[in-house]
């Protein structure tokens, strides 16, 4: 088996559980903002919120929108379908949301087992499309900060994943070797395209999920558990 020395993670649904997470924060500010007299349940308020936010998303990873457009988007959108369109008040529960949710500790299961499996035998860096401060309260209210040597953003490399300028960047900023080193991540995309693009091998953590991929990952595993066996 190969030997890698450089281990780059992705944080969000690969190790922090951003779906639960991100709901359990939102509910809050569902009530905080007293959206239950505009919205039939939190229920319908967060199916509203989620698909949009998911585009918003695939077009930052792709570089259509930037970050303030996101982070005023997202919470405006659901605003619209109440006649009450504030962009002050979308800004307010977007950095209401960003507090709550970065002290939200739920991770994905084996995600601590794993890195006290790894920190002793590699260099960790966390890759990562999120915003730096952000990731950065995730991972220290999680107990997570301490297995990493660097946090690399898109916000750091002025690029996403799955572009091939993050990767290049990730490795010069760590002093790392491509043939050495190796992307953990959920994403089919962003992660495991983007890393296969710039031929960086890849462990895809598909979770159950199976997403069709135009290649064979170098590897693939349903559970984080199973990086034990490759790594």
């Amino acid at each position: 088996m190969k030997k890698y020395k450089n281990v780059f993670i992705d944080l969000d649904d690969t190790l922090w559980d951003t779906k639960s997470n991100s709901k359990e924060g939102m509910l809050e500010i569902f009530f905080q903002y007293e959206l239950d007299k505009y919205f039939d349940s939190f229920e319908h308020y967060y199916g509203i919120y989620t698909e949009r936010n998911q585009e918003l998303w695939y077009q930052y990873h792709h570089g259509q929108i930037g970050k303030q457009y996101l982070i005023r988007e997202r919470f405006l959108h659901p605003l619209r379908h109440t006649g009450f369109v504030n962009e002050e008040i979308a800004l307010q529960m977007n950095a209401a949301y960003l507090d709550a949710v970065s002290s939200k500790t739920k991770l994905i299961p084996h995600a601590k087992e794993l890195l006290d499996y790894l920190f002793p035998k590699y260099r960790l860096f966390v890759l990562s499309n999120g915003f730096r401060d952000v990731q950065q309260k995730k991972l220290s209210n999680s107990g997570l900060l301490g297995y990493f040597e660097k946090i690399i953003t898109s916000e750091d490399a002025g690029v996403n994943k799955p572009y091939p300028g993050i990767f290049e960047y990730a490795l010069k900023s760590t002093n790392s070797r491509k043939a050495d080193s190796v992307m953990v991540g959920d994403n089919p995309e962003a992660d495991i395209m983007g890393a296969h693009n710039f031929k960086l091998d890849q462990i895809y953590f598909m979770n159950f999920q199976r997403h069709s991929l135009p290649f064979t990952p170098t590897h693939c595993v349903n559970t984080l558990e199973e990086i034990k066996k490759i790594l």
